[in-house]
């Protein structure tokens, strides 16, 4: 399968930034075809790659004011699965995050699904997802976590991404975000899914179902929404404008039901 994905975004510095992009895809991918540029105002400005694991990032430490613009496409064919589970990641990933409380949610997850393992407790969760949280842009707030999510019941992908990884991760089972391109996703935006530890194995899920997992292509990985962002201001002011994703899967979408495992190539 090849993917082909895009990403345009446009913003405005009203002050001298620093800024961080995450659009390129993970850096253990190899794209026939890839190119980014950033302007401001028309004139090019030069990016420095930055990566943590697989993650790529793209750093402009002074973005002159002016209307910025980043355009990222790549070609992706599909490769080998994500690598084993490191000893390091399974602590790392099973720890309490900003967004992932999962020692707040320690109890509620035990009440639901503690009576289960392995592959049994991983469907469960995913179905809980599916059947619990209503997908509703505009409902949950840049600081909200995942107990906001389970106690509102709404929110995006990234929301029932955290509440899935929260829910493993008080039972003692490794989770991490990962943000993705996404074939087939509707509305078509940057997308966020959680890969789950399983017999030494990273293995994808969608407490969403909003898109076929085996055509995801990943960008970041990290512990929440805080180490995944697509954008980070770390100084200066600066403001969104339109932004546009596409992701496509040739010949065409999997299908896919949502529950059997499923790892990222």
């Amino acid at each position: 399968m090849r993917r082909t994905v895009s990403s345009r975004l446009d913003l405005t510095v009203t002050e001298p930034a620093d800024l961080v992009f995450s659009v390129a895809v993970a850096a253990d991918l190899d794209p026939t075809e890839e190119t980014l540029a950033v302007t401001v105002d028309g004139e090019p400005v030069g990016t420095t790659e930055i990566v943590d694991g697989t993650t790529r990032l793209h750093r402009i430490p002074s973005a002159p004011v002016g209307r910025l613009t980043l355009a990222y496409d790549a070609v992706v064919p599909q490769g080998e699965p994500t690598g084993p589970v490191t000893d390091l990641e399974a602590i790392v990933f099973t720890r309490p995050s900003r967004y992932c409380d999962s020692d707040r949610l320690s109890a509620v997850a035990h009440a639901h699904f503690g009576d289960l393992a392995g592959e049994e407790l991983l469907q469960a969760v995913v179905s809980w997802a599916l059947t619990h949280i209503t997908y509703a842009p505009g409902a949950s707030g840049p600081v909200d976590g995942a107990l906001e999510t389970y106690l509102s019941r709404l929110g995006v992908c990234r929301d029932t991404s955290q509440l899935v990884i929260t829910f493993l991760r008080a039972l003692g089972v490794p989770a991490r975000l990962v943000s993705v391109y996404a074939p087939g996703l509707v509305p078509m935006d940057f997308h966020a899914v959680t890969e789950v530890a399983l017999d030494g194995r990273w293995y994808v899920v969608d407490g969403t179902g909003l898109a076929p997992r085996s055509s995801l292509v990943r960008i970041a990985t990290g512990r929440d929404a805080a180490d995944t962002a697509f954008l980070t201001v770390n100084a200066g002011r600066a403001s969104m404008g339109p932004m546009t994703v596409t992701a496509t899967a040739d010949p065409g979408l999997p299908t896919d039901d949502g529950l059997a495992l499923t790892r990222l190539r």
